[in-house]
């Protein structure tokens, strides 16, 4: 298998191009040539989700496109559909390798050893109680200027309706002596933006035995000076600790930017949802951050058509997002997954009906960000310069730290630099900017 091509397909969340990464590194350095998008090549790795109905559907689909555009070519079908339903994956006629999160980083081992054959290869490993962080080093990041870094995964909080638990297996956390490592490479090799992932952020160090824990974590960080800032993905609301807020709203190197699930502005939905919270106490958690931080990016993730949910629960939930201040939604509709408890709840709500309801949060989450964009206006912040616009010449895309997309022109900025934006106008989905 020396001197292949391969390309990496990826699905799902931003662990899962963590470890795409991974992969396309490692193949990488051992000669292989990475094929283009359009390109035949040797090897497809397809890096599945299964979160939703939809995602289990688009990996199906990659599996077979791959299949199709690679006549003669091994294609191995990796991660949480493999973990969840190896089974399924084997019926399609054409996958060459099927292996589970928990083999990830052996992957590119077994292609590079030539383990490809003509009989279908399955690797599967089950998560046990003491299983280890599976650490993977990674020395670059196809994005020049934003690197991922999972610090955590795992979860075992088995809300009703997802099936992450049963892919992911239980808590791990990256040492911190690793993280500070990498981040000490990462910035080494250029990157002025770490995000830190985890399937389970907030539980970093919950298996270390109290000995650490995110805030701490990111103390340590914050006492080495790297230059570069560092980005929190998702974290859940009632593990915000003030000490955390108080962080964000202090420390320039730490984005002003949460991204919160609330899944259900109703509490009735959040208790058959086994969500560990109330409305009150999410929108006690909301006010908290918006008060201490100026200019905070507050996402919030939300559920439409939950089983049981009606037609109350559903103008709770957009009463309370109305109420809030929130930046942003993520929308989903409810995506029943076998093995779950809320796959045999009553009370399945119409699949127009959802439709519906989900169209109206997004139409909500509209004018949130609108409103978020326009409060920002007059102001300046510290953008991150990502590249220059494909179609207006001199002009440069980039991010804040409060996660606000930005145009500006610019004559002498280079791609990732940080630069001071006065915010101007809003146009459709992005700020216009001019650099100070």
């Amino acid at each position: 298998m020396a001197n292949k091509s391969f390309k990496v397909i990826t699905l799902g969340c931003k662990v899962n191009q963590y470890e795409s990464a991974y992969l396309k590194e490692t193949l990488a350095g051992a000669g292989w040539g990475q094929a283009g998008r359009d390109e035949r090549c040797d090897v497809v790795i397809v890096n599945t989700c299964i979160v939703t109905q939809k995602a289990a559907h688009q990996s199906r689909q990659a599996i077979r496109k791959a299949i199709r555009e690679n006549p003669g070519g091994y294609i191995a079908a990796v991660g949480c559909y493999a973990q969840a339903l190896p089974k399924e994956i084997s019926q399609i006629e054409g996958v060459g390798l099927i292996a589970d999160n928990r083999m990830k980083a052996d992957i590119p081992h077994f292609l590079i050893k030539g383990g490809a054959s003509s009989k279908t290869t399955v690797l599967l490993k089950r998560y046990e109680t003491e299983s280890p962080f599976d650490f993977l080093d990674i020395r670059s990041f196809p994005n020049r200027t934003r690197s991922y870094l999972k610090i955590q995964d795992g979860c075992e909080s088995l809300c009703s309706y997802c099936i992450v638990p049963f892919t992911r297996g239980p808590y791990r956390s990256l040492a911190p002596e690793k993280v500070l490592h990498m981040l000490e490479v990462l910035s080494g090799q250029g990157y002025k933006e770490v995000v830190f992932t985890g399937i389970h952020l907030g539980k970093y160090g919950v298996d270390s035995r109290g000995d650490i824990d995110l805030v701490s974590l990111l103390q340590m960080v914050g006492r080495e000076g790297y230059p570069l800032r560092i980005r929190l993905s998702s974290i859940e609301p009632n593990e915000i600790e003030m000490g955390l807020i108080e962080m964000a709203a202090s420390e320039r190197w730490l984005c002003r930017h949460f991204h919160i699930p609330l899944q259900s502005g109703d509490d009735r939905v959040l208790k058959m949802m086994n969500r560990n919270y109330t409305t009150r106490e999410f929108a006690e958690v909301i006010e908290a951050i918006y008060s201490k931080i100026p200019h905070v990016c507050i996402g919030v993730d939300i559920m439409s058509g939950f089983p049981g949910e009606d037609s109350k629960a559903h103008r709770n939930s957009c009463s309370l997002i109305k109420d809030l201040p929130l930046s942003y939604l993520h929308v989903f509709p409810f995506s029943p997954r076998p093995g779950t408890a809320a796959d045999r709840f009553k009370g399945r709500v119409d699949p127009g009906v959802i439709k519906k309801r989900a169209a109206e949060l997004r139409d909500l989450g509209a004018r949130k960000r609108n409103l978020f964009y326009q409060e920002c206006l007059q102001e300046e912040f510290q953008v991150l310069g990502e590249g220059w616009d494909s179609e207006k010449p001199g002009v440069m895309k980039g991010r804040s730290d409060n996660y606000l997309p930005v145009l500006f022109h610019s004559d002498h900025i280079r791609e990732n630099q940080f630069v001071q934006v006065l915010m101007e106008r809003v146009e459709g989905s992005m700020v216009i900017g001019s650099v100070l």
